[in-house]
């Protein structure tokens, strides 16, 4: 029988595209969103899991603001973030299975700057941690900027949305500040490879991005030239605004990943430029848009 894949956070932006991914290697892949369960309830993480030989672990709380601004003392952040994890360890030290399962999980490659940062941190030293117990072989694959197509809230779908409606880009610094960006399926297509490499990875974070830091002004910038391609309106203007209150000091500090470790053992590497990627999102986001603005049709009353 083909091992059995259980997704976690399978409705979610990285998850549909994972999912997606699995599915088109013939992967028998149990899917688990917020349809199919709360894992911040009580034993719904034990039924989601048990018998899975391989777990894909992308489940994250985000509130506020941004997609990772959660309040240090947010109680189901901290859960589903870190204490998940933990959970999770339990769950498949009590299965005593001869061979433990694969755990693919979802960190990030920001600095621990953010509760959110600092409790994946936390969640993945607790699976290294098993790791080395010989309870499962985790993966900790440390994203940088994922975006594209699918429920994105990230900055760059957020600034093709305002261009799309016209308004200005704005950035809280002059645009030096560099972002490794990785497109979705490039990050999807990294979990497939690492589930093919499990056991050479295991026990150790490893970075995944798109391998070069890109100065946010030129990304609004390409955003703006891009959504004017597609509108045929000139391009929105990228302007400088003071930044907000809960702006923390790694919304100023450049990211760059260096994802030559992580390549040289799966012969994994990004596919999607940068233009490609926005042109992609933007198509997808403008259909959305389009959708939304016409009117909704109504059943006529019998007359």
């Amino acid at each position: 029988m083909r091992p059995l894949i259980t997704v976690l956070g399978a409705s979610g932006f990285i998850g549909s595209s994972v999912v997606a991914a699995l599915a088109g290697r013939g992967a028998r892949v149990r899917p688990v969103g917020r349809r199919q369960a709360d894992l911040s309830v009580p034993g719904a993480l034990a039924a989601a899991v048990t018998g899975s030989d391989v777990i894909v672990h992308l489940v994250a709380h985000t509130a506020g603001t941004g997609n990772w601004r959660n309040p240090e003392a947010d109680p189901r952040a901290r859960h589903l973030n870190e204490g998940l994890a933990r959970e999770l360890v339990d769950v498949v030290r009590a299965e005593r299975r001869d061979r433990p399962p694969v755990v693919l999980f979802a960190g990030t490659a920001h600095s621990a700057d953010s509760a959110y940062a600092r409790q994946k941190l936390a969640a993945e030293q607790t699976l290294c941690a098993a790791t080395e117990d010989g309870v499962l072989r985790a993966v900790p694959l440390r994203l940088t900027t994922v975006f594209g197509v699918g429920r994105d809230r990230g900055v760059v779908s957020t600034m093709i949305r305002r261009a799309l409606a016209g308004e200005p880009l704005t950035m809280w610094h002059d645009g030096s500040v560099e972002r490794d960006l990785l497109y979705v399926t490039d990050a999807a297509a990294a979990f497939t490879a690492a589930l093919d490499h499990a056991d050479a990875l295991a026990g150790r974070p490893w970075t995944v991005g798109g391998g070069t830091g890109v100065p946010l002004g030129d990304v609004l910038r390409a955003v703006a030239e891009r959504v004017s391609h597609h509108t045929g309106r000139p391009p929105v203007p990228v302007v400088r605004v003071d930044p907000p209150a809960y702006a923390t000091a790694a919304d100023f500090r450049h990211v760059r990943a260096d994802v030559a470790p992580f390549s040289a053992r799966t012969g994994w590497r990004p596919a999607t430029d940068l233009r490609t990627a926005l042109d992609h999102t933007i198509a997808q986001l403008k259909n959305e848009r389009l959708e939304n603005e016409q009117p909704k049709k109504t059943e006529k009353e019998p007359s």
